[in-house]
């Protein structure tokens, strides 16, 4: 019988609301060794991941997108709307203000197969697991199913 995602995560997990400092946050993750938390309303459902690339741009601050000016019109290169949602990453105080919004979560029953095709194909390193209240009751890392592969084989 092929393993589930609930035979293998991480029960209980860390959660932060979107009201936590932002120094808080990297303060757990420093400390519990941990990258990535995930982010739950007054109550209790998930509305966002905060993780260490969200962090990143706190780091390595953002640059104005390309543009070109043609006959007194500015012309960018890139999406400004990704501009403007950097820039907002790399000034953020709470976790609200930098955190990954619409997370991709899973139910506990689903195989071990099934998450990491999600993760592959979503190129997420974490999945935060739902009851079918909506309540995170759990994490599962891309870590948590290499160990799961490796017990399988002894």
């Amino acid at each position: 019988m092929p393993k589930t995602v609930a035979d293998v995560m991480s029960r209980d997990p860390i959660v932060v609301r979107e009201e936590t400092p932002l120094k808080e946050a990297i303060q757990i993750l420093a400390e519990r060794h941990i990258s990535g938390l995930p982010v739950v309303d007054d109550l209790g459902k998930l509305v966002g991941i905060i993780s260490e690339t969200d962090l990143m741009w706190q780091e390595t601050g953002v640059t104005p997108p390309a543009y070109i000016m043609f006959l007194d019109s500015v012309i960018y290169l890139k999406n400004p709307a990704t501009y403007d949602r950097d820039l907002h990453k790399a000034l953020g105080q709470t976790v609200g203000e930098v955190m990954s919004k619409n997370p991709i979560a899973i139910s506990p029953d689903k195989t071990l197969k099934e998450a990491a095709t999600i993760m592959h194909d979503r190129s997420v390193h974490r999945l935060p697991v739902l009851d079918i209240t909506g309540q995170v009751i759990g994490i599962l890392t891309r870590g948590d199913i290499i160990r799961a592969m490796a017990a399988s084989q002894d």
